[in-house]
């Protein structure tokens, strides 16, 4: 049950640490005096409330952590579709770095998921 709570805990805090990329990015963007969508804002806070979300159950009793896993793998490899929107406003080499740390952890997490 430990090792189930760290593969949360870890999957969770790399989510919100991306949405943290993502303002980074846009707030550089904006440091450089180009326009950023106001979707880039909303995408970058909702990966901490999506973990924040998957936290709840556990709190409150319910199901937890395998239904909360697998939304996370899931939000991990959905991360690919903002960061490949986001691309034009990060360095060349993003998504050669991105693709494969989210298809991993992102598939780690969701294969853990099903089977806790």
């Amino acid at each position: 049950y430990a090792a189930l709570g760290i593969a949360w805990g870890y999957a969770a805090l790399i989510l919100s640490f991306l949405g943290g990329m993502w303002w980074g990015l846009a707030a550089a963007s904006l440091a450089r005096g180009e326009r950023v969508r106001g979707g880039v804002w909303i995408a970058a806070v909702a990966p901490s409330l999506l973990a924040l979300g998957t936290y709840l159950p556990w709190i409150f009793a319910g199901e937890w952590p395998g239904p909360s896993l697998v939304i996370l793998g899931l939000a991990l490899l959905g991360s690919l579709f903002i960061d490949r929107a986001l691309a034009p406003l990060a360095p060349d080499w993003w998504m050669r770095l991105r693709i494969p740390l989210s298809v991993g952890l992102g598939g780690a997490t969701l294969a853990i998921g099903l089977l806790a």
